[in-house]
């Protein structure tokens, strides 16, 4: 054993490094998708605030170097401080368009030596355009490729593949609708209430709510604009509007060899305009018939367009129990912390593994071995001043004060003391996730974190809607 030991030491095979060589060699004939491997160096974040701080957080566990990138408005942001490097973008562009703007974060990326991208959420984050930016410039996209993205995030071409995928979807248009007079045609076959969205973008933007005739024409105006200022594009479809159902979500994940597991699912009815305010995992209540039908048609779905990365199928269930396919998100969604929470798979860790080749089964993500531990509760805690219609409110935070403890998960990027909230970005000040053996242990903890709170300097209106909200869900899963 001294001999095996002082060969190994002199820089000799040995026979335990000889028998580790046999391994391997053995171990890449059976997984040749392993020979794909290429590892990721350094990561970009073509984003900001919270969810650029979650990926670095990611990339520094994994030793993979972090760039920022910020725009001249963002420069005190702490996104900015919280990589390795980081560089301005946009200098002389509007606030939102130096994030869009795809050239200069592709040159910032070549200039050094970026190997991937992570897109975040929002802005360029389901933009085919960006994805295939990317590959073309020779860096990989943290995501799924430019056609799947590009499929998905037409929300017509989703829908038939949903349909050719045996897949349930809400009645609607085939297509974007090219008049008023299209829309008046499908509500006088549907009936009301319909619904207006944008066919390019998510997010509640573009959606308008018509429940009689006489609201027609003044709904489809204002979604039109709404979609175009959101999108640059204000194309629209109509669907059936479902009245007062639930929203379930699934979590899916794809390597590049064809393999698709599923996370199970969230619940995202608790909302406002469209907008998502508390998502929960697992769902309330959910028939375990109906949970096994919309994780199965999520997997389906997703294997027909050979999906890869972390991504998000989206469903509305009816008073009936009966599910609807409604899009795809393909990206990380803001709630994929409750997924993580009740699953403890690490979504970030799995996007940047599957990105470097990867595959399921190496990262011992296997669906059997899958479980749902517990339940999770996510709430968003926004700076916005409920006397102006929940409008986003700005200035400097004088008090910060969080509530924390045993359960409490905050991901959050401007919430300290002198922070100042921005007009130019989204109102989200933090994210508040609560996770329990149970429903009732989960949101008894939401509730008493929400009212250690403090924040002065701006409105939040929206904590103390969370705060009723966390309280109703402890009794049961519903809309409110």
């Amino acid at each position: 054993m001294l001999l095996l030991v002082s060969g190994v030491g002199r820089g000799g095979l040995g026979f335990l490094a000889m028998k580790r060589a046999c391994l391997h060699s053995r171990s890449s004939h059976l997984l040749p998708q392993s020979l794909e491997y290429r590892p990721i160096k350094k990561v970009m974040v073509a984003n900001r605030g919270e969810i650029a701080i979650r990926v670095f957080r990611a990339c520094t566990e994994l030793g993979i170097r972090t760039v920022a990138v910020y725009s001249e408005q963002d420069r005190g942001q702490m996104h900015r401080q919280k990589a390795d490097e980081a560089y301005l973008i946009g200098k002389g562009l509007l606030p939102v368009a130096a994030y869009l703007h795809i050239p200069d974060i592709i040159r910032v990326a070549k200039e050094n030596n970026v190997d991937a991208i992570h897109p975040g959420y929002g802005f360029l984050s389901e933009r085919s355009d960006f994805a295939q930016a990317c590959a073309d410039a020779g860096v990989r996209f943290i995501g799924p490729s430019p056609e799947t993205v590009r499929k998905m995030g037409d929300k017509v071409e989703a829908r038939s593949l949903a349909i050719s995928a045996g897949v349930p979807v809400v009645p609607g248009t085939d297509g974007p609708i090219a008049s008023l007079e299209e829309a008046r045609l499908f509500a006088e076959t549907y009936g009301f209430p319909i619904i207006f969205k944008a066919a390019y973008g998510g997010g509640g933007r573009g959606m308008r709510v018509v429940k009689e005739y006489e609201e027609l024409e003044e709904n489809y105006q204002r979604a039109y604009s709404e979609a175009l200022t959101a999108f640059g594009n204000g194309a629209l479809f109509v669907e059936k509007f479902i009245e007062r159902p639930r929203h379930i979500e699934v979590q899916i994940l794809g390597d590049k060899y064809g393999n698709v597991i599923h996370l199970f699912e969230r619940d995202c009815s608790i909302q406002r305009r469209h907008q998502k305010v508390v998502e929960i995992a697992p769902a309330a209540d959910l028939d375990p018939n109906l949970r096994d039908r919309l994780t199965s048609d999520s997997v389906k779905l997703a294997k027909q367009v050979g999906y890869e990365n972390a991504g998000t199928v989206e469903f509305l269930v009816d008073k009936h129990g009966k599910h609807y396919f409604i899009e795809v998100n393909s990206r990380l969604q803001v709630e994929h912390t409750v997924t993580e929470e009740v699953t403890d798979v690490d979504l970030v860790h799995a996007q940047l593994r599957v990105c470097e080749g990867r595959s399921l089964s190496e990262l011992g993500l296997i669906q059997e071995q899958i479980r749902v531990n517990g339940c999770a509760i996510q709430c968003r805690v926004t700076t916005e001043d409920p006397a102006r219609g929940f409008q986003p409110d700005t200035g400097r935070l004088e008090v910060f004060r969080s509530g924390e403890g045993m359960g409490i998960r905050l991901d959050s990027a401007s919430a300290f003391p002198g922070a100042v909230i921005s007009p130019h970005y989204d109102s989200l000040l933090v994210k508040v996730i609560a996770s329990g053996k149970d429903m009732a242990t989960a949101a008894a903890k939401m509730h008493r974190a929400l009212s250690e709170f403090r924040v002065r300097g701006v409105k939040v209106g929206s904590l103390a809607f969370s705060t009723t909200a966390s309280c109703k869900v402890s009794r049961r899963a519903t809309v409110i």
